[in-house]
């Protein structure tokens, strides 16, 4: 099922980058994503940390395909960074959770499609035309799961993927109960730039406060927890 979307005119896809972490499903897929589209040249990591980094080294990819269920990130915190470090790319979460409460939490993070990992190769090339066309890609099955209305939850997913990479380290600090001087330290910034970034947090989370900047970031994770199960692939 595809979604009209605010997005950039049609796309060609020549470029992707897959992070996932099991070898031979990267291999498969790759394979996949270069028989459905005109896409040829096919880049890999394994961990978020090395999608991050290849593209802090300049990688640009036309597309990036990620796996939700990482070693070193789990749920929607890899989309949400690879969103606020590459805005301008679309994402296709490729998952072995086809939950639609996942895939609706997805799209509203900012993913530009979502396909099953078990999915026919028919499904990719759909999702991959769809989003090449600025449509947004989900199955059938999670069609209805997105046209019900707005919930607390969704709004505190949306918030978060507002931010800025910086904004959400920041914000992490505060999680683990960190205060300015310390966030200052391990960041390597002057105190009054956490100050000046906090105050931009908390903006654009609509809080007034760091208690309840943390209640919705927690309340956005809970909600962008895999399913029980859910990291079985």
């Amino acid at each position: 099922m595809t979604l009209t979307a605010p997005r950039p005119d049609r796309k060609e896809f020549r470029a992707a980058l897959i992070v996932d972490d099991h070898p031979l499903f990267c291999d498969a897929l790759g394979m996949t994503l270069q028989a459905v589209t005109g896409i040829d040249r096919i880049a890999q990591a394994d961990r978020l940390a090395g999608a991050l980094s290849a593209l802090g080294d300049g990688a640009r990819p036309d597309i990036i395909v990620l796996d939700l269920n990482l070693p070193d990130v789990n749920g929607l915190e890899g989309l949400m960074q690879l969103r606020q470090t590459a805005p301008d790319i679309p994402v296709l979460v490729v998952s072995s959770v086809d939950d639609p409460r996942v895939v609706r939490a997805a799209v509203i993070a900012g993913a530009a499609g979502y396909v099953p990992k078990h999915s026919q190769r028919d499904l990719f090339r759909q999702a991959l035309a769809a989003i090449a066309r600025g449509d947004v890609f989900v199955p059938e099955s999670s069609a209805e799961a997105l046209k019900a209305p707005p919930s607390q939850q969704d709004e505190a997913i949306r918030r978060l993927s507002q931010l800025t990479r910086q904004q959400a380290n920041i914000l992490e600090q505060i999680c683990a109960g960190k205060m300015n001087k310390q966030i200052a330290y391990d960041l390597s910034i002057a105190e009054t730039t956490v100050k000046a970034h906090v105050t931009a947090i908390m903006r654009k989370l609509g809080v007034c406060s760091r208690t309840q900047a943390v209640l919705l970031a927690r309340e956005a994770q809970a909600t962008a927890a895999l399913p029980e199960g859910g990291a079985a692939r």
